[in-house]
């Protein structure tokens, strides 16, 4: 069965919203559309589709539709203004600057400065490296965790094709499992080494993963 989604980025005034639907799958039977701003969720929209189970090609082609025309309904919602989305405003420059002094001034009085500890190492993992292509459509499955094992919930993940036609990274979030879905259609190949490259960002850290593609473009067995 082929999972449908879409990712779009959309201005609303000086501020770039990540608009993002997902098929959850034919075991959730769910559409889900999820908001971002600056990593931060600002609304969620979902709708089941239990009725079009199980599933044959004429209710796969149902299920593509109903996920178009989620996600457009909730563009549109955005920039009519009907969808009225709390976006965080920034304090001053002044304000923070005293407030950060004040607090400084404050922990240097109470007590010495900690020690800086380093980083968490974070391992990144495309979770069906040899099924993420079909057709045209690229589906990647990737989880984040700590190096001691624990999965990480609100890191940024992104993937582009480098050597591809020219196009935005495309970006997820994962949830409290330490995964994300990230989907979107293969740019055409036009460069001499072309690669799939996908990038986790969260508690300071990063990781990043990189795939050399073939003429036939694929994940080569590890």
């Amino acid at each position: 069965m082929m999972v449908f989604g879409h990712n779009s980025n959309l201005k609303l005034g000086s501020n770039t919203l990540h608009v993002q639907t997902e098929d959850r799958g034919a075991v959730h039977a769910m559409i889900d559309t999820t908001v971002y701003y600056q990593g931060r969720v600002l609304h969620r929209r979902t709708n089941n589709y239990h009725d079009l189970l199980p599933m044959n090609d004429d209710n796969q082609q149902a299920l593509k539709l109903r996920v178009d025309e989620q996600h457009r309904t909730v563009l549109e919602a955005i920039r009519s203004g009907e969808l009225h989305l709390p976006i965080p405003q920034p304090t001053s420059a002044s304000s923070n600057a005293a407030s950060a002094h004040s607090r400084e001034v404050r922990a240097v009085v109470e007590k010495p400065p900690a020690a800086v500890l380093p980083p968490p190492k974070l391992i990144l993992e495309l979770l069906n490296a040899r099924s993420w292509l079909t057709g045209k459509q690229a589906t990647l499955h990737v989880a984040v965790k700590e190096e001691g094992g624990a999965a990480i919930s609100g890191a940024s993940v992104s993937a582009e094709i480098e050597g591809g036609e020219e196009h935005p990274p495309y970006d997820s979030q994962t949830g409290e499992d330490g995964q994300a879905t990230i989907i979107f259609e293969m740019p055409k190949l036009t460069g001499a080494e072309p690669a799939l490259v996908i990038r986790a960002e969260a508690k300071n850290a990063n990781a990043s993963l990189r795939f050399s593609l073939r003429a036939k473009p694929r994940v080569p067995a590890v």
